[in-house]
């Protein structure tokens, strides 16, 4: 029986994978990332020079909104250089050392995605349920400390994963398949036990989305409880529709994950690659492409007072 050989992280190289099975048209798929990127870029940037030159914006909503714009335009430069590498010049082979910069730039900005959300259903809770304290619970100096400390938690968390993984030896048979790094996958290239990184793995998804998806759920309850309690069907509607574009956002941010996990659980991990890798791609690259589109489509300020005049 053959050995299986293993090297360190000192000269490891894994290949990335485009979609599986359409390798011979690589060059046409780029057509559709491009755009998605081009679009992405240019709504989140418009997103942040509205919201600063506009001295109207500045109120919680409009931080945490340029917040997120930021959060969705630095995953899109996290995974331009590796997805269109593959797709527009069949660049395949990625460092470890550029491998674990990308996974931890990836999980940490959608941890911090993730606490934004989370703290853009407590800033439409205040709105709805203390509408009169809504200035004074919210105000700037808060709401920037308030998004800090989830911006550091994101970064403490993730950041022993690069470390964990740089402890092991990894095999030849380095080939991930997705067109980016995640942890999942890097540490099953180990020769080594990973038993810790599984462990710590699983502690950092219940500690940020999981635990970050439960809050988002009992907000919107106890903001459904209290629209509910409004006399006025009027009244009643228009406080929903302020959390219209933020539940869209959720719902385009969690709504991949699930299905990933639905479809990994249900068939297993080695099945329809090719809808493992779309809906991998969904959850990475629609959040970033969509949400400007969202809030610029539901949101009276963004729409009526700049993309129209």
């Amino acid at each position: 029986m053959t050995p299986i050989t293993c090297y360190t992280s000192m000269s490891a190289v894994f290949l990335l994978t485009g979609l599986p099975g359409q390798e011979d048209v690589h060059l046409w798929i780029s057509v559709p990332f491009c755009l998605m990127y081009a679009i992405s870029i240019l709504g989140n940037s418009l997103i942040l020079f509205i919201v600063k030159t506009d001295s109207s914006l500045h109120e919680p909503m409009y931080i945490f909104l340029s917040m997120l714009a930021i959060t969705d335009l630095a995953l899109s430069i996290a995974t331009i250089p590796t997805i269109l590498g593959i797709y527009l010049f069949n660049s395949r082979e990625i460092s470890l050392d550029a491998c674990f910069a990308q996974l931890f730039f990836i999980h940490s900005l959608q941890c911090i995605e993730s606490s934004l959300l989370l703290l853009m259903a407590f800033d439409r809770f205040i709105a709805i349920r203390e509408p009169l304290r809504y200035a004074s619970i919210l105000n700037l100096p808060r709401t920037a400390k308030m998004g800090l400390a989830f911006v550091l938690r994101g970064v403490a968390i993730i950041l022993p994963l690069p470390f964990l993984l740089r402890r092991f030896q990894y095999c030849r048979a380095n080939v991930l398949s997705h067109s980016y790094c995640l942890h999942q996958e890097v540490m099953k290239m180990a020769c080594s036990d990973i038993r810790i990184n599984n462990i710590y793995g699983l502690f950092t998804t219940l500690l940020t989305m999981g635990l970050d998806s439960m809050l988002i759920f009992l907000s919107y309850v106890m903001i459904i409880k209290t629209v509910l309690s409004v006399v006025s069907h009027t009244e009643c509607l228009r406080a929903l529709n302020t959390c219209v574009s933020h539940l869209c956002a959720v719902l385009l941010f969690y709504t991949p994950e699930i299905g990933l996990l639905s479809v990994i659980h249900r068939f297993g991990k080695g099945s329809y690659p090719l809808l493992q890798s779309l809906l991998g791609y969904m959850s990475l690259l629609l959040p970033s492409l969509m949400n400007p589109i969202v809030y610029s489509m539901k949101s009276k300020h963004l729409r009526e007072e700049h993309f129209c005049n």
